[in-house]
């Protein structure tokens, strides 16, 4: 039986890149996107259906999953992949942003799993398959509500695998580093606009250095979509898969280190 995999925020990037992996190697992929007139690639692939899908509004959700059950007949698969970010101090972060984040990170993805856990459960089997980040269990100053919202997500989908396991329906994170998107422009139009108190202005601009220093190498958005493909057909019950060395060489460092130690080694890269 052909496999059917759903994926939000197919528009670009990471979910781009899965939607056009799976449907390589055979898949039906449905692939959501807020705006799916603007699209000119994905519906010209075999075995991809474009849907209008805003994790923002349930209607947009419900519509998707049944426009896809009724083009290839169930849903096996469901990616949570949109996303957005959010960068500057928490204090001169409007609360409206950091609501938006999360409405979108973390309650979106809700609203998502709710809409479709109904179709796994009358299957007694499916995939959920939540996009998190490095920063889902590990943070960096200036990311603080971006960081909250990924570590709710993976609070979510750990405490969701035990409940899931008695329907036969499995979970599993994704935690990339640094993948070579437009994420990060994205990121950078969704800043903190208010003006930056005088105090912190020397932080800020060293915090900045630091990153700007950074020499890490950003993987793929394709290598990023085959360690999605990976996880989704290895068989295992394993939760986690980390993207990228620096996520790999940060969470092992996490995981051997105690939590002071880890802490102190992170307070000494960024105290300016």
């Amino acid at each position: 039986m052909e496999k059917t995999i759903v994926i939000t925020g197919a528009s670009s990037g990471i979910g781009k890149a899965t939607a056009k992996r799976f449907a390589q190697e055979g898949w039906n992929v449905i692939a959501g996107m807020r705006k799916p007139a603007r699209d000119t690639e994905l519906s010209a692939l075999e075995h991809v259906l474009v849907v209008q899908l805003d994790v923002q509004d349930p209607d947009t959700i419900a519509s998707a999953i049944k426009a896809g059950i009724q083009q290839f007949g169930h849903i096996d698969v469901w990616v949570n992949n949109a996303g957005q970010g959010l960068f500057g101090l928490l204090e001169t972060t409007p609360i409206e942003k950091i609501s938006k984040l999360f409405e979108v990170n973390f309650f979106g993805a809700v609203a998502a799993i709710q809409a479709i856990l109904p179709h796994f459960r009358a299957r007694q089997k499916g995939l959920l398959v939540n996009i998190s980040s490095a920063t889902g269990r590990s943070t960096f100053p200036l990311l603080s509500a971006y960081c909250a919202s990924k570590f709710a997500l993976e609070g979510l989908s750990e405490a969701l695998s035990f409940e899931l396991a008695s329907q036969h329906i499995g979970v599993k994170i994704i935690e990339p580093g640094m993948v070579e998107t437009h994420f990060n422009q994205a990121t950078e139009s969704n800043n903190a606009t208010t003006p930056v108190p005088e105090d912190y202005k020397g932080y800020l601009k060293s915090i900045i250095e630091i990153y700007s220093a950074d020499t890490t190498k950003p993987v793929s958005a394709e290598e990023a979509a085959q360690v999605i493909f990976e996880a989704v057909t290895d068989g295992t019950d394993q939760l986690r898969y980390t993207i990228g060395k620096d996520a790999a060489g940060l969470l092992s460092g996490r995981k051997s280190m105690g939590d002071q130690e880890f802490m102190d080694l992170m307070r000494k890269r960024f105290t300016v």
